[in-house]
């Protein structure tokens, strides 16, 4: 398995994919229906900061007129006219299978009809057994140490199966922003397990006992764990709880999509972390903004997002 350089910060993120565009073209992103304020100044900013070059598909006259009202200088994007939703997520996708484009970023489709056209078995660029998961990449509140938390984002009620893809697809992530045996906290709200009334404490023990078999590769997986116990050494130290992941964890696996949302923006609003989102699992990593995320957060998603295409290539 190829070693990549540790990222250990927002901004480390950001210079480790200026490392790999320097000299070279940047990464083209495929952006499906672009007529969209937020997106195009994400957008825009990628391109001025080096990090990736928009394409942009849609309404062009609708962009430009949208870019120009948001002082937004767009003219050294390739455009491609395309107004119906269906048509723009197909030609993203294109893009990328054909090597114009290395990773998508949604516009004004919306994010249920741009991954299934992902995942089309015909025309998509789905991973034969995998699944798609939401991965967010941020700066612990805690020590300031970069963790990323899913699935605050795709998968509604995960089964336990489901939950050791979730689990792999982030290690995998993990691994390209360089964490080597990257600690997993496997959430519950108590690190007992309590079946059939917290489901989460018993499928948090099975990943744990798979881990140890091997299941995920060089990594250390520990559930079910408590949000502080998994992130704070003086909690840990406190309950005399000693395990590698307690209070160290990189990855924060939360046992479903509600209380994975209510983190995330736990995470961004109340803590004032900015958020680098990215969903994986296919072959192109897709950037899927929600409307309530910073103008911070959708630019370091793209960065995420550009990281992760170079870094599997």
């Amino acid at each position: 398995m190829t070693s990549h350089a540790p990222v250990t910060s927002l901004d480390g993120l950001v210079r480790a994919v200026l490392e790999h565009t320097a000299g070279g073209p940047l990464p083209k992103v495929a952006i499906a229906r672009s007529a969209e304020g937020h997106v195009l100044q994400a957008g825009v900013e990628a391109f001025e900061r080096g990090v990736a070059e928009p394409i942009l598909i849609g309404d062009i006259d609708e962009t430009k007129r949208i870019a120009e009202a948001g002082n937004l200088d767009i003219s050294a994007f390739r455009t491609i006219e395309m107004t119906d939703d269906q048509q723009a997520v197909d030609e993203a996708v294109r893009l990328f299978r054909e090597g114009e484009a290395q990773f998508i970023m949604k516009g004004l489709v919306s994010t249920a009809q741009l991954l299934k056209g992902v995942l089309n078995k015909k025309t998509g660029v789905p991973n034969p057994g995998s699944i798609l998961s939401h991965v967010a990449a941020f700066e612990s509140p805690v020590d300031g140490r970069l963790m990323l938390i899913t699935d605050p984002g795709v998968n509604i009620a995960p089964s336990m199966q489901r939950k050791a893809e979730i689990l792999k697809n982030s290690l995998d992530v993990a691994r390209k922003l360089g964490m080597t045996r990257p600690k997993a906290a496997i959430l519950a709200a108590t690190e007992k397990i309590n079946y059939p009334a917290m489901p989460a404490t018993l499928d948090g023990d099975i990943l744990t006992k798979m881990s140890r078999q091997g299941e995920f590769g060089d990594a250390e997986v520990l559930g079910p764990l408590s949000l502080d116990l998994a992130m704070s050494r003086e909690v840990a130290a406190c309950k005399r709880f000693d395990n590698p992941v307690a209070g160290c964890a990189d990855i924060l696996v939360t046992p479903n999509i509600e209380a994975g949302n209510i983190l995330y923006k736990a995470l961004s609003t109340l803590c004032g972390r900015t958020m680098a989102a990215v969903v994986v699992g296919s072959q192109v990593p897709v950037v899927v903004p929600s409307r309530g995320d910073t103008d911070a957060s959708k630019f370091h998603s793209i960065a995420l997002a550009s990281l992760l295409a170079q870094r599997s290539q």
